[in-house]
């Protein structure tokens, strides 16, 4: 049987450090966004060396009691649409399931370089795809200025118009009335992607945003009930396999359940457009993070003949880019905290009567 140590890294007190200020800030983009957050998280530990695989299955493993607090939080004011959170989450539990066999059949081919290329690899496509999508989605919305109301896309509203007898569901929170059809596909491509890079909600948010037509707000909120499901299905899964660092996960869960309360707090005083620009923005960041670091392990693999010096190099461009992505995330969400809250204040007053 294969020792389970080598999987592990050694931690010092700058490495806990960086893991609490990285799980502070992953909970705060989890609590504001609700994608998990894991697409800070998993490259964060990645850039300490942490392999692919390990990282992924221990992000999961602090997912799912850091998406309970979250999506309670964000029950509490409305946001969240229980009925559809349980049916994306069903078949997101299958897609978990397969995703972590696609995973740990890597590893075992191809090592741990093997596995973090196919995680780096993955994450430059979703975020750049994803992410491209999201901003200009923002920056349509913020052109529209004051008098934005959120609509349903083209492709939404097609969706909401296919009557097929039987299985038809309303969810009332979300406002939308679709066929479960079309939730089975989301939510098991969910899982996949959740257990490859332990994040579904690249897919999971938007999916209910523009393929069923939810808000985004209930969209972000709603996919911390999938978040939920999938962690705890990701880790069991994982876990028997002997991939999950507890000591990781334990760390940036304690720095985690901090940010997120912050970051659900923020949703009620922002404006929906902000939502999508720091997911965009983060994204973006994140995935140059992960680009810079691709020719490492294609040289770990022996498909590229660089210098273990430019390797060096390239692991501390990566390592910066993802400060880079950290910092982006906490100042504009803490930013637009500050000016939610000054202007809620600032309406309240002038609410009030005058005294005589």
């Amino acid at each position: 049987m294969e020792p389970l140590a080598p999987h592990f890294i050694d931690l010092n007190l700058p490495g806990v450090v960086f893991l609490l200020l990285v799980g502070f800030i992953g909970g705060l983009v989890s609590g504001f966004i609700g994608s998990g957050g894991a697409f800070v998280l998993t490259p964060g530990m990645m850039s300490m060396g942490v392999p692919g695989v390990v990282a992924v299955a221990s992000n999961m493993c602090h997912k799912f009691p850091k998406a309970l607090v979250g999506a309670y939080k964000r029950h509490k004011y409305g946001h969240v649409d229980v009925k559809l959170g349980l049916f994306m989450a069903a078949t997101a539990a299958l897609g978990v399931w397969v995703g972590a066999m696609v995973q740990q059949g890597i590893k075992a081919t191809y090592g741990e370089a093997g596995s973090s290329l196919y995680v780096s690899v993955a994450f430059v496509i979703v975020l750049m795809i994803v992410g491209t999508w999201v901003l200009r989605d923002a920056y349509k919305i913020y052109r529209q200025g004051a008098g934005y109301v959120e609509q349903a896309g083209r492709l939404a509203r097609w969706v909401q118009s296919v009557e097929i007898p039987g299985t038809m569901i309303e969810f009332k929170v979300a406002q939308v009335r679709v066929s479960l059809l079309f939730i089975v596909p989301l939510g098991f491509a969910t899982g996949m992607l959740a257990a490859t890079i332990a994040v579904g909600g690249f897919i999971g948010v938007p999916g209910m945003i523009y393929v069923l037509g939810a808000p985004s707000m209930v969209a972000s909120a709603t996919e911390l009930v999938v978040a939920f499901v999938m962690g705890m299905v990701g880790t069991i899964s994982y876990a028997m396999h002997g991939f999950v660092d507890i000591r990781l996960a334990m760390i940036i869960l304690a720095g985690s359940l901090f940010g997120i309360q912050l970051g659900a707090i923020g949703t009620t005083y922002v404006k929906p457009y902000m939502i999508k620009v720091v997911m965009g923005a983060i994204m973006m960041i994140v995935a140059v993070s992960r680009i810079v670091v691709i020719p490492v392990y294609l040289t770990q693999l022996g498909k590229l003949a660089l210098s273990s010096k430019l390797m060096d190099l390239l692991k501390d461009v990566s390592f910066l880019f993802m400060v880079a992505a950290l910092l982006t995330g906490a100042v504009i969400i803490v930013g637009a905290i500050i000016r939610g809250h000054r202007d809620h204040a600032l309406g309240e007053a002038e609410e009030e009567p005058l005294p005589e």
